[in-house]
């Protein structure tokens, strides 16, 4: 049994910038934009082992650059429709250390 190919007429990516990993301190892996490819068509559990596959081998292919206008670029070259994400700025709370043993602080 063959699943169902659906073709576009321009294949959809996104070119984003990957979050800090929750899991360790360091901001490795953070400096690169990616570039990945939307999904071209459904994943459809198989009838007989009810495993979740799909045709659409592009869901493979993640692409990283240096700088976003290299994404950009890139996308531009190979005729495809790219949407942009930009990076969300992190909120910093600048504090002293002192404010840890401050009277009428919050305790959690």
């Amino acid at each position: 049994m063959s699943l169902p190919v659906v073709a576009t007429a321009r294949p959809a990516a996104r070119i984003y910038r990957p979050a800090k990993n929750a899991m360790q301190s360091g901001k490795a892996r953070t400096k690169s934009w990616v570039l990945e490819f939307e999904p071209g068509a459904a994943r459809v559990p198989e009838p007989l082992m009810g495993w979740v596959s799909g045709a659409d081998t592009q869901a493979q292919v993640k692409l990283t650059f240096a700088s976003k206008e290299e994404a950009v670029a890139y996308a531009q070259r190979n005729g495809l429709a790219a949407t942009i994400t930009e990076p969300q700025a992190p909120s910093l709370k600048i504090r002293s250390y002192a404010d840890n043993f401050r009277p009428g602080r919050i305790r959690w």
